[in-house]
């Protein structure tokens, strides 16, 4: 039922010249969904209270209700078309006095992470790009029939809002960054080994597809209160610098089942890593940041690393937003291991001196549809230095691309060898002795591979 749902919203907005592309697309239905699921949101909140006898106080005003101006009911529970708003009339209160309204709930909300901000911050950072009120009537009619109520509908409208990221990722026009194959997500994870009571990072989220697949993970029936409890407020912690994804990745954690992601809209290079305190660091780190980007002078300055790689400056953010004994899972080029700019040489050298970098996942070219760049993922724990690196050179045995994407079996391999750190004739062992110490070159050479 929901599959068809996208598929007719695809169809209207197609007929919208506002509309041009699939970023246009994730973006409009984003809003349109978030209004109406905070809307089921609200609902259960006040049967919740009222059957507690208490008073709940909604948080928009009546008149900015989705029963109000987007879907006026008839006794029989069909939208009342008479009383709808559609055509011009409809966009000019949109754009004239709903989006302002909602804009206003960041400057009076008292918390960043409250949901009330989270509606003053996208209303804040997106418009509404619809020309036409009658595309946009038709799109809030088959939204209006989507159900927010049960964990199984929000299931499949997370699938499918993940298939409309993935897609838009696809699309280019920098879609790409917001996308991280899940099946290497899912792997990261499976070896990093979240718990409840653990805190886990993203200072780089995207579409907090890393926050969403962690969620997934930790999630179970048999949780007691005070864990779910945790699990929902007390667990993932996100930054975005980009409109888009920032919207992208409260939408996404909410249609997984995190009521009030506790993402920030911020640039997480704009802090200094040296005041960094105890209290912000966490147990975890999952990212796969920007690379290239080139970051202007004064954000540089935050860094002890001065780089204008972009990866550079998170990896050394990440590395302080760890706790001791915390463990981190980044994706990074692969020429990170190799490169003998200062940069390059200080950050290997501080990484193995810093941390236990256990492990390096080599992934093969066309990982990340769109981006010609090939990556690794460095796994590693805060606190004690690096004595031998393990390596997993990951080959399927085919070549990846948009109809070929990794799966989850291509890397199942690497989960089941990475607890024992064994040998195989993908996988080796480097004692950092054995190291050039001028260089710290951490190159991936397989010993099993015959020599080109």
């Amino acid at each position: 039922m929901f599959e068809n749902a996208f598929n007719n919203i695809d169809r209207a907005m197609r007929n919208d010249e506002g509309l041009a592309s699939e970023l246009d697309y994730a973006e409009q239905t984003s809003w349109l969904l978030f209004l109406k699921y905070l809307d089921d949101l609200e609902m259960e909140l006040q049967d919740e209270a009222e059957l507690e006898g208490k008073d709940y106080q909604p948080i928009l005003d009546a008149e900015y209700r989705w029963d109000v101006w987007a879907a006026p009911k008839k006794a029989n529970g069909e939208i009342d078309h008479s009383v709808a708003m559609t055509g011009q009339d409809l966009i000019d209160y949109v754009n004239g006095e709903l989006f302002p309204y909602l804009k206003g709930f960041s400057a009076s909300a008292e918390d960043a992470d409250t949901l009330e901000y989270k509606v003053g911050e996208i209303f804040s950072e997106i418009a509404n790009r619809f020309r036409s009120g009658y595309s946009l009537r038709e799109v809030i009619d088959i939204i209006d029939t989507l159900d927010f109520g049960s964990s199984k509908a929000k299931h499949e409208l997370s699938d499918l809002y993940e298939t409309r990221i993935k897609r838009m990722g696809n699309a280019g026009r920098n879609g790409g960054e917001y996308y991280t194959p899940r099946p290497l997500i899912r792997a990261m994870i499976k070896v990093v080994k979240p718990e409840i009571g653990e805190t886990i990072y993203d200072g780089a989220c995207g579409s907090a597809g890393f926050l969403c697949e962690a969620f997934e993970y930790l999630r179970r029936d048999d949780l007691s209160a005070a864990e779910w409890d945790t699990l929902q407020n007390k667990t993932f912690y996100g930054q975005e610098k980009k409109s888009l994804a920032y919207v992208l990745g409260v939408m996404n954690m909410v249609l997984h089942g995190v009521e009030a992601p506790k993402i920030r809209h911020t640039n997480t290079l704009a802090e200094n890593v040296m005041d960094i305190q105890p209290s912000d660091r966490h147990d975890i780190v999952l990212a796969n940041p920007p690379f290239g980007g080139g970051e202007r002078k004064e954000v540089q300055q935050n860094f002890p690393i001065k780089s204008g790689e972009t990866a550079y400056l998170f990896l050394q953010h990440f590395i302080r937003k760890l706790k001791a004994g915390g463990r981190g899972a980044i994706v990074i080029k692969n020429t990170f291991l190799s490169n003998t700019d200062n940069a390059s040489v200080e950050l290997r050298k501080e990484l193995l001196t810093s941390c236990n970098l256990h492990t390096v996942l080599d992934c093969p070219g066309g990982t990340f549809q769109g981006a010609g760049v090939k990556t690794v993922v460095l796994f590693f724990e805060k606190g004690a230095p690096t004595r031998q690196v393990w390596y997993y050179q990951l080959d399927p045995g085919r070549s990846l691309g948009k109809t070929n994407p990794l799966n989850d079996d291509d890397l199942a391999e690497f989960v089941a060898l990475q607890s024992d750190k064994a040998d195989s004739e993908k996988s080796w062992v480097v004692k950092v002795d054995d190291l050039d110490q001028t260089t710290w070159d951490l190159s991936v050479r397989n010993p099993h591979a015959p020599e080109e």
